[in-house]
């Protein structure tokens, strides 16, 4: 276990600045997520943690010795790829202890750390197989495995479950926070998959752009996202925004979004009433819309209806809205009939039109 440091770390390449300058901190024994669109640079900082790439600027600590020039077999670092970089002639046992064959560790003691860490991973039984005669999940499972038996300050997973299907990278998930819970050791994980980062991090770094947008735990930024792109981001299916202004019917303050209308909980009510006729970017889950049997608002149209079964995901136009909305179960509507609906507006998030930034309650 390790405490990560990152001091002003910026990447460029060329006159192309694709790292900015930020700091990070990754405490000791934490699963931190790094998240974000393909091109926002977490890749790029994974790398630059294992030594792959060399830093343009800045300081890189593990446990408060500086690490910028080490060599990347030195920094105690062990990374898993997406693409598993098994070696192909050598058995899973060959593979996971190949860095100890190197290291000149004995014989006996490589032999126990793989069988080891073939029992968590439940590969024990396929330690004298080849890369050919295995799965995607069992050498994605390898691939671990072999970080595993390095015992690391620190383990790097860049997007390891990409190449997999839906219920294999549901599995592996569970095996890598299984792993994480019971050796604690530091982590830092790249995806671009916002359900991984929900279900694996204790920490989620939300990255656009080379820069660092939020940070936090992760319902702590599904429930408080700084901005419009966060909002979108981090939630499946994303939030909804409606473009929208304050006004007050009937001396409730609300917002106003064309003919649709949301009362305000009462910590915005002296915001509103300030801001009357101002415009503002209105935020709803789609698990905070639900399907009513009859509404003040105007009716909603059904575009499409995907049900799996114990869920319910609608895409409406809705005053001119296109939105998503959640429920539980199956719902009984059709694409002919209009659609009634309510939203709950105790949820609302508000966001800045111009900035996109999140507007705080008084």
């Amino acid at each position: 276990m390790a405490l990560v440091e990152l001091v002003k770390v910026a990447k460029n390449y060329g006159k192309q600045q694709v790292l900015k300058p930020l700091d990070l901190t990754i405490k000791d024994g934490s699963f931190t997520v790094l998240v974000g669109p393909s091109g926002c640079g977490k890749s790029t900082l994974l790398r630059l943690l294992a030594g792959l790439e060399s830093l343009s600027d800045g300081d890189i600590l593990l446990d408060k010795v500086q690490i910028n020039n080490f060599d990347p077999a030195d920094r105690d670092i062990a990374m898993v790829f997406q693409s598993y970089a098994l070696y192909p002639h050598l058995t899973v046992a060959e593979n996971m202890a190949f860095h100890m064959q190197v290291k000149k560790v004995p014989k006996a003691e490589q032999q126990t750390k793989v069988l080891q860490a073939a029992k968590v991973l439940g590969i024990d039984h396929l330690l004298q197989r080849l890369p050919k005669d295995l799965s995607g999940g069992q050498r994605q499972r390898v691939a671990m495995g072999r970080a595993l038996v390095r015992n690391p300050k620190v383990f790097l997973f860049d997007e390891p479950l990409s190449n997999l299907d839906a219920q294999l990278r549901m599995e592996l998930r569970a095996e890598i926070k299984s792993v994480h819970q019971q050796f604690r050791t530091t982590t830092v994980y790249v995806t671009h998959d916002q359900v991984e980062a929900m279900t694996l991090a204790d920490n989620i770094v939300v990255m656009k752009d080379g820069y660092i947008v939020q940070q936090g735990s992760p319902l702590s930024i599904y429930d408080k996202p700084v901005n419009t792109f966060v909002a979108r981001f981090i939630g499946s299916p994303p939030m909804n925004l409606l473009a929208g202004v304050f006004l007050t019917f009937n001396g409730t303050p609300g917002v106003g979004c064309g003919q649709l209308w949301f009362a305000l909980p009462e910590k915005w009510w002296a915001q509103a009433r300030h801001s009357e006729g101002q415009p503002v970017t209105v935020g709803l889950r789609p698990h905070d819309v639900k399907i009513v049997e009859h509404s003040l608002q105007p009716a909603a149209e059904l575009r499409l209806l995907e049900v799996t079964g114990e869920s319910s995901l609608l895409h409406v136009t809705w005053n001119g809205f296109q939105m998503h909305v959640q429920c539980a179960g199956r719902a009984s509507v059709s694409t002919d009939q209009p659609v009634w609906l309510e939203a709950n507006s105790a949820n609302i998030h508000l966001f800045d039109t111009k900035t996109g930034e999140r507007l705080q309650s008084e």
